[in-house]
């Protein structure tokens, strides 16, 4: 009887560890690019935080980023150039949506 108690209260232990855990989803950045095939990455700079990711089919998403003020600047082939969006600001865990990012040559 003594062992059923401990297993059981090791479970619910257990179990109220990994039901606590649900809630610390992080925010994302997403946007897109224009023209899509001259896009190849994009970067997301904060005072605590850089993140990179590719450009796919002229869209980008930045998964697990931090709260905070973000650079988002994205790379571009030739003969367009880099291109960059300040003040992206991250709150919560709902995604950003930078809305789109236009190349210029």
């Amino acid at each position: 009887m003594k062992k059923t108690r401990i297993a059981l209260l090791s479970l619910s232990i257990a179990a109220a560890g990994m039901f606590s855990f649900n809630n610390l989803q992080q925010a994302a950045i997403k946007g897109r690019v224009t023209p899509a095939e001259s896009a190849t990455k994009a970067w997301a700079i904060s005072a605590k935080d850089t993140l990179k990711t590719e450009v796919v089919a002229g869209s980008f998403q930045f998964k697990n980023a931090e709260e905070g003020v973000y650079r988002i600047i994205v790379e571009a082939k030739p003969p367009y150039k880099h291109t960059a969006k300040d003040s992206v600001v991250v709150t919560g865990t709902q995604p950003t949506d930078v809305g789109e990012i236009t190349l210029r040559q």
